[in-house]
C-alpha cells in the first residue's frame, strides 16, 4: 500500500509541470499560434523563479517571478511572430535557444544553492488516510493549481463567448477579422497566457520538484508539453490523461530500474519519449475523436485594414 501511494505521489509530481505548460500552449494553439518556444520559456521561468525564492525566501514570489519571466519571453515571440509576421516555427526555435542561454546567465550565481521547497497541505484526520489521504489532501499548491487551471481553461473555451471567439480566430482568422474581432490582440493575449503557464511550469521544478537549480533542468519537458497538445487533439480533458500518462511512464521506468529489470538503463530512460512518439503515430493513423488541429494554426495573419 505504501509503495502504491509513493508511486502515485511521484506520478503527480512528475506530471504537474507538463500539465501546466501544455495547458498554456493549448490555449495559444487554439487561437492559431504555434509557439515552439515552450522549452525556452520554461527554463527561464525556472531560473527566475529559483532566484526570486532564494533571494526573498518566498515560494510565492518565486512563482510570480517565474510567471513574469515566461510572460516577457512570450511577448518577444508575439512581437516577432504576430507584430512583424515572422515565421512562427523559426521564431519559436529561436526563443528556445535564447531561453537556454538566458537561463544560464541568470542562474549562474545560484547553481549549488538550495531552498526550502513548497510546503504540502496537511489536514488533520484526512491527510493520514491510507492511500488516498496524501494524494488528495497532502499535495503542494502547484498540483491543486494545475487541476484548477485545466478546469478553468475547459470552461473558458467551451462555455464562454470569449472562448468561442478565440477558437474562431484559430479556425478561420479571416472570417473572425471580417466580423470585427481583433485577431492579433486576441492571439497576443493567448500567447502571453501560454508564456505565463510555461514560466510557472518551469518555476515549479526548482521550487517544488527539486529544491535547487541546475542548467537545463527542464530536460526537454517543453517539447513534451508540445507533443501532449497534439496527443490531446487540442482538448483539455484529453490533455489531463496525456500528462498523467507520460508522468506515469517516467516514474515507472525509474522504479523498473530500481527493481533490477534486465533492460538497458539507456532504453528505460528513453521509454517516456518513445511512448510519446508511438502515441502520436497511432493518433495520426486513426482520428476517431473527430477533433483536428485548428485550421489556421501556424498561419501568418496580416490584417488588410
Amino acid at each position: 500500500m505504501e509503495l502504491v501511494e509513493a508511486i502515485i505521489l511521484a506520478v503527480l509530481a512528475a506530471s504537474t509541470p507538463l500539465l501546466i505548460a501544455a495547458t498554456g500552449e493549448l490555449v495559444a494553439e487554439r487561437s492559431g499560434v504555434l509557439n515552439l518556444g515552450v522549452e525556452g520559456m520554461m527554463i527561464v521561468g525556472a531560473a527566475c523563479g529559483f532566484a526570486g525564492a532564494w533571494l526573498t525566501g518566498s515560494i510565492l514570489i518565486g512563482a510570480l517571478l517565474g510567471i513574469l519571466a515566461g510572460t516577457l519571453m512570450s511577448l518577444v515571440f508575439a512581437l516577432m511572430a504576430l507584430g512583424l509576421a515572422v515565421n512562427q516555427v523559426a521564431t519559436g526555435l529561436a526563443l528556445t535557444i535564447l531561453g537556454v542561454g538566458l537561463s544560464g546567465l541568470i542562474g549562474a550565481g545560484f547553481v549549488g544553492e538550495r531552498i526550502t521547497p513548497a510546503v504540502h497541505l496537511a489536514i488533520p484526520g484526512l491527510t493520514n488516510v491510507p492511500l488516498i489521504g496524501r494524494v488528495l489532501f497532502g499535495e503542494n499548491g502547484f498540483v491543486y493549481f494545475s487541476i484548477a487551471l485545466i478546469v478553468a481553461v475547459w470552461w473558458f473555451l467551451y462555455r464562454t463567448r470569449a472562448g468561442l471567439i478565440l477558437r474562431a480566430c484559430g479556425d478561420n482568422h479571416v472570417s473572425a477579422h471580417a466580423l470585427g474581432y481583433p485577431v492579433l490582440r486576441i492571439r497576443t493575449f493567448a500567447v502571453m497566457f501560454g508564456g505565463a503557464c510555461a514560466g510557472l511550469a518551469g518555476a515549479y521544478l526548482p521550487l517544488a520538484y527539486t529544491p535547487f537549480f541546475i542548467p537545463g533542468m527542464t530536460a526537454g519537458r517543453g517539447w513534451i508539453a508540445l507533443a501532449l497538445v497534439v496527443f490531446s487533439s487540442w482538448r483539455p480533458g484529453r490533455l489531463v490523461v496525456g500528462a498523467y500518462l507520460f508522468g506515469a511512464v517516467t516514474i515507472l521506468q525509474l522504479h523498473a530500474q530500481g527493481w533490477g529489470v534486465g533492460i538497458p538503463s539507456q532504453f528505460m530512460s528513453a521509454l517516456p519519449y518513445l511512448a510519446t512518439v508511438i502515441v502520436l503515430v497511432l493518433l495520426s493513423r486513426a482520428r476517431t475523436g473527430g477533433s483536428t488541429a485548428p485550421a489556421a494554426l501556424g498561419t501568418v495573419f496580416v490584417p488588410d485594414r
